[in-house]
């Protein structure tokens, strides 16, 4: 390999021999058992599980808020809610057990003393096309979905009247299906030949063609893929924004009936859960975007060499886990950041705080009173 690389930097042409030679020798070397990751179905299997035990904890609560709750603007974030719930359970169920029949199999090639990942990366099967679709479109369901629930609460505080005439049941319910049918749109996009899945190290699961053989089309694919999540949470971050500077103007300016009260205290409520969603959303993501779109990018040029292969590789994986990690954390956002439980944060808060006051009121007092029976002792003798 080192003399196919110095006979390359010379300048000169590499055979295509041998550079299907050099294809082979690196992904040999990513498929070292020194090399690969863990084999174990464990981690899997644990993240599986606690995906799907939270999400229905989240949905359970949800459904029982949706039934309590029958005033409309919360009934529509609640709806909107209960669906992205619902998706990240569903991605949970479906693509993890994919993942996991990956690692079982891995597993099992392994005991009997050989290495097979039951595909290649050239030619995926497809079990492997379904599981790289699954991604994509269980990936940017609940961005999509972040993204309008985001809008849709910026809309119900900035002009609650339009809100309220725009957004009924029967729209929210077109909305979700729009934002479902856009996303399996984008995740069908290889059917039509724009962009490919391909199995990822340490090829247990499939994405996006980013590592070998990247062609233009896997490349746009990868940035249409990126660009369309990236911008999803950049305007849920303006409309979090604005709905934020909103309700903190409208606090500050007015003191409000307690009926009125109520309502703005749930449009905290809800805007709270959407910050929630969208810092999870961001840092979950983010790494899997960013190092897929370099990884494209640097295949695509021809820049991506055996180091840099096995670096952006395991990159890859540290990726998809964190994103992985979104659908586990998300149900927390509603289990963790309603209003109740955020009252009870705040009266247990206000107890310690008011009871360190009365500690310290107390020590001073004890201070002040020793220092004057001192003073009077002193003055006696």
């Amino acid at each position: 390999m080192l003399a196919i690389q110095h006979f390359n930097s010379s300048g000169a042409t590499v055979p295509s021999n041998d550079m299907a030679m050099l294809h082979k020798l690196e992904m040999k070397g990513l498929a070292s058992p020194n090399a690969t990751a863990p084999r174990s179905p464990t981690s899997a299997s644990l993240n599986m599980t606690l995906g799907i035990l939270f999400n229905m904890v989240a949905l359970i609560i949800l459904v029982k808020a949706y039934n309590r709750f029958r005033r409309r603007s919360k009934a529509t974030f609640l709806l909107f809610a209960s669906s992205l719930v619902a998706t990240d359970l569903a991605g949970h169920i479906i693509s993890g057990s994919l993942v996991l029949s990956r690692y079982s199999a891995s597993t099992s090639s392994s005991n009997n003393g050989t290495f097979c990942f039951q595909g290649d990366p050239d030619n995926p099967d497809p079990s492997c096309q379904f599981l790289g679709g699954c991604m994509v479109f269980f990936g940017l369901c609940p961005l999509f979905l972040g993204c309008a629930m985001a809008a849709e609460r910026c809309l119900g505080i900035t002009m609650p009247l339009l809100h309220a005439r725009l957004l009924t049941t029967a729209r929210t319910k077109m909305a979700l299906a729009v934002i479902w049918f856009l996303a399996l749109f984008v995740a069908l996009l290889p059917v039509f030949h724009l962009g490919d899945y391909t199995y990822q190290y340490p090829w247990t699961w499939c994405f996006i063609r980013v590592m070998h053989g990247t062609k233009a089309t896997d490349l746009a694919y990868m940035i249409l893929f990126s660009s369309l999540a990236l911008s999803s949470l950049a305007v849920a971050f303006v409309c979090n924004t604005i709905s934020g500077i909103t309700l903190v103007k409208a606090r500050l300016r007015t003191r409000c009936p307690s009926q009125r009260f109520s309502v703005r205290s749930h449009d905290t409520e809800m805007v709270v859960q959407l910050v929630g969603i969208m810092v999870t959303s961001c840092i979950c993501w983010s790494p899997l975007l960013v190092f897929g779109l370099i990884s494209a990018t640097l295949s695509y040029t021809g820049s991506l060499d055996t180091d840099k292969t096995t670096q952006y590789s395991k990159l890859m994986v540290t990726g998809v886990r964190m994103a992985t990690w979104n659908q586990i954390l998300d149900p927390w956002v509603y289990i963790l950041l309603r209003r109740a439980v955020l009252r009870r944060i705040y009266r247990i808060t206000k107890k310690r705080a008011s009871f360190k006051g009365r500690a310290l009121r107390s020590s001073r007092w004890e201070t002040s009173s020793l220092s004057n029976s001192v003073k009077n002792s002193v003055k006696k003798i």
